[in-house]
């Protein structure tokens, strides 16, 4: 009899555990960055101004609503890790990292092949997470692996945000994320426990002064840094 409680109890919570939903995700991309390692002062600066007027506690144009606040800020390279830390820092929450770091001695197929099973794990476990059930999540996410059609094309696996949050079954969103924009967000909301979104919106990214010079380019148009920026202008 107790043993039969046990696993009926067990069932009911791997059920649970399921079943768990975030009612909103909010994706962004990485900042600018200098090289495989680290943010430019642009991609530096972008995630300050991230802090302070989007994402961080107290923020001028919070994505939040009064009384909400993120449960949990996920990355997955050195890069997402940077813009993240300040907004993550100021909630006075860690960052929940599913790594993946520069290893020049691979080929790119290989550290593809762990981007994409990084993000797989990463959806994964945060749509079993019984503590974000209801609340709302923070990616930030290297931009191929939020969505690219030639990358999904060559795959026969769900690899991409897009894909494995189920936002193909929505209208509007973009197949793929443009290398030039670093300056938007996508939010996605869900609804009643389901894991399959019920809304989409993007909201670009505009700052005031001191952050009034970051790039802020309509999506899928060019972001004019220069070289002179420090950032990598190449291979994005």
């Amino acid at each position: 009899m107790i043993r039969c409680l046990v696993a009926l109890l067990f069932i009911v919570a791997s059920a649970g555990a399921s079943l768990a939903t975030p009612s909103r995700i909010i994706i962004l991309r990485h900042g600018e960055k200098a090289d495989e390692w680290k943010l430019c002062g642009v991609g530096q600066q972008r995630a300050k101004a991230l802090a302070a007027n989007f994402l961080g506690r107290g923020s001028k144009n919070s994505l939040f609503s009064t009384g909400e606040q993120p449960a949990a800020f996920y990355a997955i390279t050195l890069h997402t890790l940077e813009l993240a830390s300040p907004a993550a820092e100021s909630w006075q929450l860690p960052i929940t990292l599913f790594s993946v770091v520069p290893e020049p001695e691979k080929k790119k197929e290989v550290s593809i092949k762990s981007l994409n099973r990084r993000t797989e794990q990463a959806v994964e476990a945060l749509m079993a997470d019984p503590k974000l059930d209801g609340k709302i999540v923070v990616m930030v996410w290297e931009h191929r692996h939020i969505a690219n059609a030639k990358l999904e094309a060559g795959s026969d696996r769900k690899i991409t945000l897009r894909q494995l949050l189920k936002l193909d079954a929505l209208q509007d969103v973009p197949p793929t994320w443009p290398g030039d924009n670093y300056d938007y967000f996508w939010i996605v909301d869900f609804a009643g426990g389901s894991s399959t979104p019920t809304g989409f919106s993007m909201v670009k990214q505009s700052f005031e002064s001191p952050f009034d010079k970051l790039p802020t380019n309509e999506w899928d148009k060019p972001n004019r840094l220069k070289s002179a920026s420090g950032c990598e202008l190449k291979g994005r």
